[in-house]
């Protein structure tokens, strides 16, 4: 049971926002790490968000990427992406 990532366009807006090379980083970890993953919320160092349900966020460098876990349908739906000090403002998924 592989999970794939499907990124809302909210994340989308805030990756398009970050430099070059950020944009890279965060878009090649995603496809690295949480495409095709058995379990994701073991990858790198996921955390279970408390503000959202089913929330979960992973962690490279200063950027974080946030996202829920859907079991029923083995996705990851991605809604937050930036940088750690203004990612967790004004949550909603």
């Amino acid at each position: 049971m592989s999970y794939t990532v499907r990124i809302k366009k909210r994340a989308e807006k805030e990756i398009a926002k970050l430099d070059r090379k950020t944009q890279s980083l965060i878009m090649h970890w995603m496809t690295e790490n949480l495409e095709g993953c058995e379990n994701p919320r073991v990858v790198g160092n996921a955390k279970k968000l408390e503000s959202v349900a089913d929330g979960w966020r992973w962690r490279i460098g200063v950027y974080r990427i946030l996202g829920v876990i859907h079991d029923n349908e083995v996705l990851i739906e991605i809604f937050r992406v930036g940088h750690r000090r203004e990612v967790y403002k004004h949550l909603e998924s």
